[in-house]
């Protein structure tokens, strides 16, 4: 018998949810390098110029709300809340606020692409003036390299956790 091809949407699926709170081949998940990160921790700077893990968090959250934006219809664009949202307080409540929210722009992004006819995989972005990221792509190649993106950043969140655990315990 052959093996049947998984559909499109399921392939993207997973490869969402390894990144965000699965088990990758290549380490942590998003959510299990975020679980043991306070405010203190996620606020911390490393120098100028250079971000914060809470400020990743808002940029992986901002870049999935677009991505999702883009796959229900919307022309390509930089996100509404911005490339990198400011923090605000740095307080425990807000902190968790921000875990909760990307949280959920992941799983509204989920259930966006299992709602999505098989065939707008293929299909190319519509690529606007001055060409934001991932305009130009298919829809396919769009959501696996948010994928990518967010293993990309959850590799800097864990560098970030070591150095701001060492700054801060001197």
């Amino acid at each position: 018998m052959t093996p049947v091809e998984p559909r499109v949407a399921d392939q993207i699926v997973a490869a969402l949810r390894r990144a965000h709170d699965g088990d990758p081949w290549h380490g942590p998940s998003r959510a299990m390098l975020l679980d043991d990160v306070g405010p203190e921790i996620a606020a911390w700077h490393p120098g100028a110029g250079a971000h914060s893990i809470w400020e990743t968090v808002l940029h992986m959250r901002s870049w999935t709300r677009e991505v999702e934006r883009r796959l229900r219809g919307g022309a390509p664009a930089e996100p509404v809340d911005g490339d990198w949202p400011a923090t605000g307080a740095a307080t425990a409540a807000a902190w968790r606020e921000a875990l909760a929210s990307l949280d959920a722009a992941h799983a509204s992004l989920v259930d966006a692409v299992l709602a999505t006819p098989e065939a707008t995989f293929a299909r190319r972005v519509a690529a606007t003036p001055g060409n934001p990221a991932g305009s130009g792509v298919s829809y396919r190649t769009m959501l696996l390299s948010l994928a990518e993106h967010d293993i990309y950043h959850s590799g800097q969140v864990s560098l970030l956790k070591r150095l701001a655990r060492a700054a801060l315990d001197r």
